[in-house]
Order: structure tokens, then C-alpha cells, then sequence
């Protein structure tokens, strides 16, 4: 019984020491819903008024819907983080609203990687148009990203997180999985960290060879437009700052925490993998900003779409989405 006691006291000051990353944490979240709210609920209108003509307009429709479905997740992830929230609030964050969010975030992932391969296609592979230029095989493609996240990881997990809390400590979600569940759980973290690394290396690959491709499409023209060149590796640095910095962090993080979650040995000194791993799904969470950003920046039909949104709204006056636009045909490809 003693021995008991102070594993729940050992067990109770490590749940105190992480409280402020969680109300802090919870905080933030709480602080961008608005905002990836009003984002991404723009993009989503944005996307029912734009044809599917091209390959990444299908892409980012998919993309949109994966960043709108982990904002609506946001608000209960927040507020089964602060103090005192109701066991039936955090049981729903663990079953669903966690669980919808990774796999969100995981399609997000996917999609941004089929986005750099259908570039690399248009741009750097003449012959890749056979797929590169097919819609349908961005449809089938983006349906297969949603069938096996849903079917491999996000349904199974749902229905194998069954049980009644077992404890209230930071192993709360864990308690609530049957051995299967924790098994599964295991396996889907293996497996979204493999999915990670190798879409980031597709994605420094894709876009490497993008930019060789248009610099050198500038240097065999005899195009002195050194401000298109600067233009498109701007691009592929934003596109590739905001990916890593996003989440890289979280997938560093995820594959120690995950070994600290299941160990059957804990100590209060190991407790800042819990809020390094709170502090980098956050970071990760920050694209639903970014990417609406990035839909405009790097697609002209979105672009377009929106200034004459504006324009209609009398917000924009004499602008043009070509104004002052002086890029080569193949700097048009990147963008869309």
C-alpha cells in the first residue's frame, strides 16, 4: 500500500510540473482557432468556386478539407488540456478529436507530397504528364491518401479506444485503449514517422530539381530576369521552411515520447518529453495557417479568384493578379 501511495504521489507532482505547458499550450490553441477558422473557412469557399481543371487544384481541395477537419478538432484538444476538465471531455479528445486531428495532419502531409511530385512531373519530367496532367489520377490518388489513413489508422484507433479511464495521471489517453489498441497505437506512430521522412525527402528532392530546372531554363534563354529567378527560390524556400518547420520539431519528439508513454518505469525527470511533444504538435498544428497563405502565393487560380473576390467587395482597387508579373513559362509552371 505504501508503495502504492507514492507512486500516486510521484505520479501527481509529475502532472503538476507539465500543468502550465498544458494551460499554455491550450492557450495557443484557443488563440489560433479563430484564425485557421476564418483562413481556412476562405480557402474552403475558395475551392467549392474553382473548377478541378488541373491536377494541384485537386490536390489542394483535399488539402483544404484535411486543414479545415484539425481546426474544427482545436477546441476540445483545448480545452481537455486545462485544469479540471471533465473526464468525458478529455475521454472524447482522446477517442476522436485527437485521433481525427493526426490523421488530418497525416493526409495534409501526404497531399503536400503529392503536390511537390505533380510539380516535379509538369516541370522537371516532360514525359511524367501522362500522370503529371491527369486529374483522375489526382482523384484516385488523393482518394487512396484518405482510404488508408482512415482505414489503417483513424477508424481502428476510434474503435479500439473502448475502455473507462483507468487513471487521471498523463497516461490517461493510453488507459482508455485495450492492449489491441496500444499495439495499434505503437504501429501507427512507426508508421506515420516512416510516412513523414519519406515525404520530406520527396519534397527536398522534387523541389531541388525544380529549381535547377527553371534557373536553367532562365541561363539557356539568355534571360537576365534575375528578379523571376529570386521569385521562384523564394517559392521553394517558403514551400520547404514552412514543411520543416511545422513539423519537423513534432517528429523528432515523437518517437521518444512514445517509448516514455509505454515504459512501465517513469520519472518526473523524463516529464519534458510530455511537454515537448505538447509544444511540438502545436507547432505542427500552426500550417492550418500557413498553408492558406501558401495556396495563394503558389496557385494563380486561387489568386485570381480571391482579388476578384476583393475586387468585388471594393476591398482591392486597380490591382491585377499579373500586375508587374515578368516570369518565363516555366517559373508559371511552378506556381500552377
Amino acid at each position: 500500500m505504501m508503495v502504492a501511495n507514492n507512486t500516486s504521489d510521484l505520479s501527481s507532482k509529475c502532472v503538476a510540473s507539465t500543468g502550465t505547458i498544458h494551460v499554455a499550450v491550450s492557450y495557443l490553441y484557443i488563440f489560433e482557432f479563430p484564425i485557421a477558422l476564418f483562413l481556412n473557412g476562405v480557402s474552403a469557399w475558395l475551392s467549392l468556386h474553382i473548377r478541378s481543371t488541373s491536377t494541384l487544384i485537386v490536390y489542394v481541395k483535399n488539402q483544404v478539407a484535411a486543414n479545415l477537419l484539425m481546426t474544427l478538432m482545436l477546441p476540445p484538444m483545448a480545452a481537455s488540456l486545462l485544469p479540471g476538465a471533465a473526464v468525458e471531455l478529455r475521454a472524447f479528445a482522446c477517442r476522436y478529436s485527437n485521433v481525427v486531428f493526426y490523421g488530418s495532419l497525416y493526409a495534409s502531409i501526404s497531399l503536400t507530397g503529392l503536390i511537390s511530385l505533380d510539380r516535379f512531373f509538369k516541370i522537371v519530367r516532360p514525359f511524367g504528364k501522362v500522370l503529371g496532367q491527369n486529374v483522375t489520377f489526382s482523384l484516385v490518388m488523393s482518394t487512396l491518401v484518405w482510404a488508408v489513413l482512415l482505414g489503417s489508422t483513424v477508424i481502428p484507433t476510434i474503435i479500439l479506444t473502448d475502455r473507462s479511464p483507468g487513471n487521471y495521471s498523463g497516461d490517461f489517453c493510453l488507459s482508455l485503449k485495450s492492449p489491441a489498441g496500444q499495439k495499434l497505437q505503437a504501429f501507427v506512430v512507426l508508421f506515420m514517422e516512416i510516412l513523414f521522412w519519406f515525404v520530406s525527402v520527396l519534397i527536398v528532392f522534387c523541389y531541388i530539381c525544380i529549381t535547377v530546372k527553371v534557373v536553367q531554363s532562365f541561363r539557356n534563354s539568355g534571360s537576365k530576369n534575375s528578379r523571376g529567378t529570386k521569385k521562384t527560390k523564394l517559392r521553394v524556400f517558403l514551400v520547404l521552411l514552412v514543411f520543416f518547420v511545422c513539423f519537423m520539431p513534432l517528429h523528432i519528439m515523437r518517437i521518444p515520447f512514445t517509448l516514455y508513454e509505454f515504459s512501465d518505469d517513469k520519472d518526473c525527470a523524463d516529464m519534458w518529453l510530455v511537454a515537448a511533444h505538447k509544444i511540438t504538435l502545436w507547432m505542427s498544428s500552426t500550417n492550418i495557417c500557413l498553408d492558406p497563405l501558401l495556396y495563394s502565393y503558389l496557385s494563380k487560380k486561387y489568386r485570381d479568384k480571391l482579388v476578384s473576390i476583393l475586387k468585388a467587395g471594393g476591398i482591392l482597387v486597380g490591382l491585377s493578379s499579373g500586375e508587374n508579373e515578368e516570369v518565363s513559362l516555366d517559373e508559371k509552371k511552378v506556381r500552377d
